[in-house]
């Protein structure tokens, strides 16, 4: 996803260039500044003064009130503010409806990451997006909370204990504005006032916590323990008064001081990207190259020697003079892994340089082998030499065209499936630098005899624009498009071009689109993904969800571990929930080598189910790596992502990388469907459901 981004961008710099050579913010909320008492932090490992105790008519409180001694005072903390910083392309992908929240810490003091976050207990704060990478936001806590009691303080024992929280960043998705199963539960790991550890299970390791005593009987840990684990039987603990209390973790002993408006920065955690901009071109490559063959999830699978792959690149990177030289050398150290998730930013000069020529012309491949042209534009060589839209390509540069394509390096590579990069390399074989003469042989369509001429390359984008489909949609166009087919017995189908939008605007469209299904009785559906590069893998599960009636485990994900040098899995597995309501007639997929990532995840989903028919011309993209921890900055202003995460079914395969999701029904790509507008996956599609 963000490589595509990216390349928008630089071509749309690319644009410019050739012409000169030929957050919503959040209501206001006003506060009156109350006069800030200053409290010197006390050191947990010393017993705090007792509050004063409450009038005697609340000695007797629910489960969730306050006990007798709460203490009110001018210092008990009532306001939190700060900053939410962030620096991946992928943050406010979520952003539709963000809040902080006051996050219950029971999930992680009971060590259940599917713990669900009790909705009295959610205190939601506005955020305000103020500049590039940075928001503020404003958290206010009610005077008495209604988190879950935990009993921390290991005396043995069974007390009251205390509400522990984090405050944390969120993003609604389903359901009212508070979070329900399915927007998250456990506790955070990125966006939070702690820290935590992926490599020890996401412990929490440091940070700042905020905790409500009922009364000045309880206990909190003072320290990690020898285990250096926290909320375990090995920690050291002290008296907490009564009331809030902001605990840093960072602190030996851990501190706590009690203040009416208290400034806490929120940590990105694992999602942060790793920089290496500031480095030189050399010590930037080796960091890189350290920690991204470490943690690449497929190197057995792919058959990737990186001890070869750093002994050709070091000395091309450490030969580098400029920008431009050092981004040739990674993007063609990319080139050598054939992953559709690894890659770089493009450098709009030197993609200009190298691939900016082109003849006015896009071409296919057919199933049968022959390669034809689908559309020429007016004014460019290809019309000028007299090749027309049909037009068959017998030879290029004296080569039969079926080995011309062989030898293209695809730019935008690399490709995790051999159909994805030969689609590609069809797509790249007419283009060139500016000025660069290509000879061709073609036979037009009704023609006995073919037809040799020679073309130089001219500056042309809209001949790439127009051959691949994510360049033509329309930027007003909704992620998701519901109608019903005319003349197919009242079939339905459902266009979705990406799980990387508004989550709760496309979280609405589908579920209207479900509830419509089912209210009309439709007797089949349509799922059109050819077009869907993914995004949310989470958002792709819950939408299939809405075709399940029974949960299920779809796969496990594994990461590097640094401390024990293995690829473990991390829990919980990836399971499927029902949604709110199930279609359960059938279905037919679409999709083609241009659904990638979390849209095979989707499809997959799809698969386990009996009602479901996959079509297309190509199997998916085949490229199922979790990327979110592998985003890099380099030099030159470059950006860089390698997968991290490895899926695998319950059973321990390999899941989609490498392969993709392969159609039950195959449709050859033909000259109708290639050159005549014919539709020929979807209309197999309608007589698979009729």
């Amino acid at each position: 996803m963000k490589r595509l981004f990216l390349l928008i961008a630089a071509l749309a710099l690319l644009a410019i260039s050739c012409q000169a050579l030929t957050s919503s913010a959040n209501p206001t909320v006003v506060i009156s500044t109350p006069v800030q008492v200053q409290v010197s932090p006390i050191p947990l490992t010393q017993p705090p003064q007792p509050a004063t105790p409450a009038p005697a008519e609340n000695t007797s409180p629910t489960p969730n009130q306050a006990s007798p001694n709460t203490a009110s005072s001018a210092d008990e903390p009532f306001i939190i503010r700060g900053e939410i910083t962030y620096t991946s392309p992928f943050f406010l992908n979520s952003a539709a409806e963000p809040f902080v929240m006051l996050e219950d810490e029971a999930g992680f003091v009971k060590r259940d990451k599917e713990f669900k976050f009790p909705l009295p207990s959610q205190v939601l704060g506005p955020v305000d997006l103020v500049g590039d990478g940075k928001l503020n936001y404003t958290l206010l806590l009610p005077e008495i909370p209604q988190g879950t009691y935990v009993d921390v303080d290991n005396n043995g024992q069974q007390d009251r204990g205390v509400q522990v929280f984090v405050v944390a960043y969120w993003s609604n998705t389903w359901g009212d504005p508070f979070l329900e199963t399915r927007d998250g539960e456990g506790w955070s790991t990125g966006y939070a006032s702690t820290l935590t550890d992926p490599d020890r299970d996401d412990e929490i390791t440091g940070g700042k916590m905020v905790i409500w005593a009922p009364d000045d009987q309880q206990s909190f840990p003072t320290g990690f323990g020898t285990d250096n684990k926290l909320f375990t039987d090995d920690d050291p603990t002290a008296p907490v008064p009564a009331g809030y209390s902001i605990v840093d973790l960072d602190t030996q002993p851990f501190t706590l001081t009690k203040q009416s408006e208290t400034e806490i920065t929120l940590n990105e955690g694992v999602g942060a990207v790793t920089d290496y901009s500031t480095l030189s071109y050399t010590d930037a490559f080796e960091a890189l190259f350290e920690k991204a063959s470490r943690e690449y999830p497929f190197t057995q699978d792919k058959g990737i020697d990186w001890n070869q792959l750093h002994d050709h690149f070091s000395p091309i990177v450490a030969a580098a003079k400029n920008d431009a030289d050092f981004y040739r050398a990674i993007r063609d150290f990319t080139y050598t892994i054939p992953d559709g998730h690894v890659g770089v930013s493009i450098d709009p000069q030197v993609f200009y340089d190298d691939a900016g020529g082109s003849f006015g012309m896009t071409l296919a491949e057919l199933s049968d082998g022959s390669v034809v042209v689908t559309h020429v534009l007016p004014g460019l060589p290809a019309e000028a030499a007299g090749i027309e839209v049909g037009a068959e390509i017998i030879a290029w540069n004296g080569k039969p065209v079926s080995e011309a394509i062989d030898t293209v390096i695809p730019y935008f590579g690399p490709y995790s499936t051999e159909t994805a990069r030969r689609v590609n390399q069809v797509i790249f074989l007419t283009r060139t630098s500016v000025g660069n003469q290509v000879d061709v042989e073609f036979s037009n369509p009704g023609d006995t005899n073919s037809h040799n001429v020679s073309m130089q390359a001219v500056v042309d984008y809209d001949s790439l624009f127009q051959s691949i489909p994510s360049f033509n949609e329309d930027a007003l166009g909704l992620p998701i498009e519901a109608k019903t087919l005319a003349d197919s017995g009242g079939l339905a189908y459902i266009r979705m071009n990406t799980f990387s939008d508004d989550y709760n605007l496309m979280a609405r469209l589908w579920e209207r689109a479900i509830k419509s299904l089912i209210d009309n009785k439709t007797p089949g559906v349509i799922l059109d993904l050819r077009q869907n590069p993914g995004g949310s893998s989470g958002l792709a599960r819950d939408f299939a969800g809405y075709f399940y009636t029974q949960p299920e485990t779809l796969y496990r994900r594994s990461y590097y571990n640094n401390e024990t040098g293995q690829f473990e899995y991390v829990d919980p597995p990836f399971d499927i929930l029902p949604g709110p309501e199930n279609y359960s007639g059938p279905i037919a997929v679409l999709v083609s080598t241009d659904c990638v990532s979390a849209c095979e995840g989707f499809v997959y989903s799809l698969t386990q189910l009996d009602n479901v028919t996959v079509v297309g011309n190509t199997p998916s993209a085949g490229a199922f790596g979790e990327v979110g921890r592998g985003q890099y900055d380099l030099p030159g202003g470059l950006s860089m992502q390698f997968p991290t995460g490895r899926s695998e079914t319950p059973d321990g395969n390999l899941l989609i990388e490498g392969t993709g999701i392969k159609p039950d029904i195959l449709v050859p790509v033909t000259v109708d469907s290639a050159i005549n507008g014919v539709d020929s996956v979807l209309q197999a599609a309608i007589d698979t459901l009729q």
